[in-house]
């Protein structure tokens, strides 16, 4: 899907998760924005926390919306909740929505961890995980750099916007 991201009033579904290590669920916000920083709807969800459901909770929420003229859809990141890992790119098939997943921090990896507190199932996690892809980099104008995932919008789209 190519979006234009001089457009004046593109629509981003931002969500955003927050959660107590000792929670069974954890709570994920999504704010619709437009570019012209009109905050133009909004939505809850729940996940697991160390679960395997937050990718199907994240379909859930965009569809609570009810919105057509949501643009694209951003996460601030593809492991949330203890390790419930995001499916970005049943997220774009599912919601016909691009899908840009933000970090903020490198990374050596996350496989000690999930052996750690998945003794019993880290492969499928890591499974998972990988099959998103890699990272890339990006240098925004303020001269911080974030770590990206993209799937249905390119790389100089996911730049700019």
């Amino acid at each position: 899907m190519r979006i234009k991201p001089s457009k004046k009033a593109i629509r981003a579904l931002g969500i955003a998760e927050s959660f107590r290590r000792n929670s069974v669920k954890a709570f994920l916000a999504g704010v619709v924005m437009r570019s012209d920083f009109l905050i133009d709807g909004f939505s809850f969800a729940k996940t697991t926390v160390a679960g395997d459901d937050a990718t199907d909770s994240i379909i859930n929420l965009y569809r609570s919306l009810k919105r057509e003229d949501v643009n694209l859809i951003m996460i601030s990141g593809t492991i949330i909740s203890m390790y419930n890992i995001v499916d970005i790119n049943r997220v774009f098939k599912e919601t016909g929505k691009p899908v840009l997943a933000l970090t903020y921090r490198s990374s050596k990896g996350i496989e000690e961890a999930l052996k750690k507190h998945f003794p019993e199932n880290w492969e499928r996690k890591l499974e998972a995980y990988k099959r998103l892809g890699a990272r890339k980099e990006v240098k925004l104008k303020t001269g911080l750099k974030i770590f990206v995932r993209n799937v249905g919008i390119d790389d100089f789209d996911s730049k700019i916007i």
